[in-house]
Parts: C-alpha cells; sequence; structure tokens
C-alpha cells in the first residue's frame, strides 16, 4: 500500500465516528497495535522534544528502508504515534522527506488535541523526517 493509500484508509476509518469520544476510543484501541519497542531504545536520545508525554521513537534503517518502533506513557499519544508509524514505516528516506501528511489534518486530529499534544504531533512528524534526511545523506556518501 503506498503512503497516500494508507492515509486514505485512516481517513476512511476515522469518518465512521461522529463524535470525537469515539475517535479519541479508536486511537486508544490503535496505542494497543503498535509493536513493543525493545526497551533498549528508550533512551533519553530517542525521546522526542517538545511532547508532554515521554515518547520514544527508534528508526533503523536497512540501506533502502527506514524501520519505526515507537512507545509513550500516554494511551493518546502512543495511538498518534501508532498512526503515524503505520504510514511512515518501511519507506524509502524520499517517500518520508517528500509526504505530505494530509491524515492529520483530514481526520481533524490536530483541531481536537491539547495545544501540548499538538505540538508533540508536530515534534513526532519533524522527528521522522529528520531521520529520513539523516539516513539519505548517509546513503549518498
Amino acid at each position: 500500500m503506498t503512503i497516500n493509500e494508507e492515509q486514505d484508509s485512516i481517513i476512511e476509518e476515522f469518518s465512521n465516528f461522529e463524535e470525537w469520544m469515539d475517535k479519541y476510543s479508536y486511537l486508544i484501541d490503535l496505542s494497543e497495535l503498535l509493536p513493543v519497542i525493545n526497551d533498549k531504545y528508550k533512551t533519553d536520545n530517542n525521546l522526542i522534544n517538545g511532547c508532554q508525554s515521554k515518547v520514544w521513537l527508534n528508526a533503523e534503517f536497512d540501506g533502502e528502508l527506514i524501520h519505526f518502533s515507537a512507545d509513550s506513557d500516554a494511551i493518546i499519544t502512543k495511538g498518534i504515534v501508532s498512526l503515524l508509524i503505520r504510514v511512515l514505516n518501511h519507506r524509502t528516506p524520499d517517500e518520508i522527506i517528500n509526504t505530505e501528511l494530509y491524515f492529520i489534518d483530514k481526520i481533524g486530529l490536530k483541531e481536537h488535541l491539547s495545544p501540548t499534544r499538538s505540538n508533540g504531533l508536530l515534534s513526532m512528524v519533524k522527528q521522522m523526517k529528520i531521520y529520513a534526511m539523516a539516513y539519505k545523506a548517509k546513503s549518498n556518501n
């Protein structure tokens, strides 16, 4: 599935819920689907700056694709990062760098988060793109 197909799938899933409390419940359900991150990656180096809660994001590059793993101590935030990983995991650095993550606005996520959670969401996206830029630069050497 392409990045845009994955985003469209998420938009369709969230369109099944009219109330935001139901969407939050769905985020909580999604958090339970996030694969468990290895404890060795729960380090200060992998903490996302700008998040109200603790979010650990690890990225590994196999020479072609970037593989993300993450965890959070807050259930809603864990659901949010699981969506980001669903869209950006197992992608090339160029795909990640050049992707516009339109699903965030289409499902109304940013406008229904507290300002600190919204900042955290932007920080997670930024960090994933930074990893992609770093791996792209490294592979071009």
